[in-house]
């Protein structure tokens, strides 16, 4: 940012927009390994500290990709896709940061902001109103009058200052609501109060430049002392829905079925979205944020991280009964008990979740008893899944598992171990087992 825009930005409306950015320590990051969300996090912290606005961007989406549903690592990549004019991406990112949980008032504000400048004035005046109690009036005042109602932003503006409030913020902030409600006698004479009287003249050509209509993008602009780019959205593989919790996960998978045949009786799961495949070679901190599947500023090669599923050898499975009596018990050891039919129970975008996943499945479904867990990497459509299944069943216990899951509201499909499902890669011996207990 130049010095001129620096100054500008000082002398004019002060309506308080900060960055909420992960204070997170720099960790090492291998070439041939994406990103971790703290490493990610940091280099955009470093690298909008620094006004490198383009770099930012790029390492904030790598956090977010490294850590889809953390609150404040969609509002760092928020403020980066702000201070870069993208409003559309930031409208959208903010968005999810708040369904995600942060509703600090800077994000509440931020997120106004983005609305306001790509013309949803009735979606911020919404946003404002949800969340009035928890903001400062000096931004709130500004922010609802920018939103379309200057007459209302007036009058907080005025009681704030009655109140107590008498500060040149809230003083700036008045002067421009004036002006935005067409009362150019206040507005001079308030904007006089901090604003050298040989300068009021241009204060007040400069914002008369920007009160029409359709001059929303051109306020928040100026407000922020950014250049509107060219958006084409937020990347789609970080949208949140493609990011969904665990439960959510579990919930989420199969739903159509297909014709049958001797050895598959269930539909192919819908996958959750990943990454590209593509060269593996590697050099800098853009080749780790190509490994998340995010391109390099340089516009140089994109990279993909090599397998690195701890893997050994599959074994039959040995029937196991659960030391816990009852009923359950009785029904997991029947179904596990000896057969080489598998139950898929998931489609996960990473090893972690596909782990976790299966802690939860277990917890659902008694009836898996001490079944052996199965994680099978894939490739569809060119992108790649790790898939959770059960293993050890007979087919008509394999069947029976899949009713009573999709009885109680989950996906599930039973194939035979010696047939794996399409798109299944890097396989040994039918399945990349990892050990369950």
């Amino acid at each position: 940012m130049s010095t001129e825009t620096k100054a500008r930005n000082k002398r004019f409306v002060q309506l308080a927009v900060t960055t909420a950015l992960a204070t997170t320590a720099l960790t090492a990051c291998t070439g041939q390994v994406a990103p971790s969300h703290a490493y990610s996090a940091a280099h955009a912290e470093k690298a909008l500290a620094k006004g490198k606005i383009s770099k930012g961007v790029q390492h904030a989406e790598a956090a977010v990709l490294a850590n889809p549903r953390d609150a404040y690592t969609r509002t760092l990549l928020g403020n980066a896709y702000l201070e870069d004019g993208r409003f559309t991406s930031a409208t959208a990112t903010f968005a999810e940061a708040i369904e995600l949980g942060d509703t600090a008032a800077r994000t509440i504000i931020s997120y106004t902001l983005a609305q306001i400048a790509v013309g949803d004035q009735p979606g911020a005046l919404d946003t404002l109103q949800r969340f009035e109690a928890t903001l400062d009036p000096a931004d709130f005042g500004l922010a609802i009058a920018l939103a379309g109602r200057p007459d209302y932003g007036v009058h907080v503006l005025s009681n704030a200052l009655r109140g107590g409030q008498n500060t040149p913020k809230v003083r700036q902030n008045l002067a421009y609501a004036y002006a935005l409600q067409g009362n150019w006698r206040a507005a001079r004479i308030m904007a006089a109060e901090d604003v050298p009287a040989g300068e009021v003249g241009d204060r007040m050509a400069e914002w008369a430049a920007m009160i029409h209509p359709e001059a929303f993008t051109l306020r928040v602009t100026s407000l922020l002392g950014v250049q509107p780019q060219v958006d084409p959205g937020q990347p789609k593989m970080l949208a949140l829905a493609n990011h969904p919790s665990i439960d959510m996960l579990a919930a989420a998978t199969v739903e159509e079925p297909v014709v049958e045949t001797p050895e598959s009786d269930f539909a192919f799961a819908a996958e959750l979205p990943a990454i590209d495949p593509t060269p593996a070679t590697y050099d800098s901190a853009d080749a780790a944020l190509a490994d998340a599947g995010l391109t390099p500023s340089n516009g140089g090669v994109r990279f993909v991280s090599n397998e690195v599923v701890q893997s050994t050898p599959a074994k039959a499975s040995k029937p196991v009964v659960s030391p816990t009596s009852g009923n359950s018990a009785r029904a997991a050891a029947s179904l596990v008990r000896g057969g080489n039919y598998n139950v898929q129970l998931g489609s996960y975008f990473s090893m972690s979740d596909a782990n976790e996943a299966w802690k939860q499945f277990q917890k659902r479904y008694p009836e898996l008893g001490d079944a052996e867990r199965v994680i099978t990497k894939a490739r569809v459509n060119g992108k790649i899944y790790y898939r959770v299944a059960a293993a050890g069943f007979a087919k008509a216990s394999a069947q029976s598992m899949c009713r009573t899951v999709k009885g109680k509201g989950g996906g599930c499909i039973a194939y035979a171990s010696n047939r794996p499902l399409p798109g299944a890669i890097d396989v040994i011996d039918n399945d990349v087992r990892v050990a369950a207990r």
